[in-house]
């Protein structure tokens, strides 16, 4: 299986695996939604906004190469985050009108770039203003790697409030 491939698949997994992970999180109330439970980033609300800023600061990053400018031109218009425990919103709907535009998002991307997009490079500065400059498919790995990381945090979290969270297998989609 080619890459491009490999990441349309995750791409569909991530849209599927978000769209669960809000269903599930609107079964807690608001004060467990917000409720420091020790994680990373405190909450299940807390870790679901660590995700968004993770994933606008990367289709931002990605919004510079000019194959991918005409899907992400949307990225533009939100606020760049200024911290990675940034809380974007503080509800759970405005939270998932967001994280359903970057999912869509998202697959476009996969669906749009060539092998050639995934060997080039990408270079970009991180929050502190370190540069760097890294293959763009292993950056799109990371992108859905994080994403999983975090999602296994909040599985956690609601199991802990008696939610049963269900299949996370990637093999439900191949």
């Amino acid at each position: 299986m080619s890459e491009k491939k490999q990441l349309e698949i995750m791409a569909e997994y991530n849209q599927l695996m978000n769209q669960r992970l809000i269903e599930a999180a609107t079964n807690v109330s608001k004060e467990e939604l917000i409720a420091d439970k020790g994680a990373f980033f405190g909450s299940i609300l807390g870790t679901l906004n660590h995700i968004l800023v993770g994933d606008i600061l990367w289709l931002k990053r990605f919004y510079q190469h000019s194959n991918t400018r005409e899907i992400l031109a949307f990225i533009d218009q939100i606020e760049n985050p200024k911290r990675l425990d940034s809380q974007v919103f503080d509800d759970i709907k405005s939270l998932t009108n967001q994280r359903i535009g970057l999912d869509k998002a998202i697959i476009l991307l996969c669906q749009k770039l060539t092998i050639q997009d995934l060997d080039g490079t990408i270079e970009y500065s991180n929050m502190r203003g370190e540069k760097y400059s890294k293959r763009f498919g292993d950056l799109m790995l990371h992108l859905f790697l994080h994403q999983i990381h975090h999602r296994g945090q909040i599985t956690t979290l609601l199991s802990q409030e008696g939610i049963d969270f269900g299949e996370t297998d990637l093999i439900e989609i191949i």
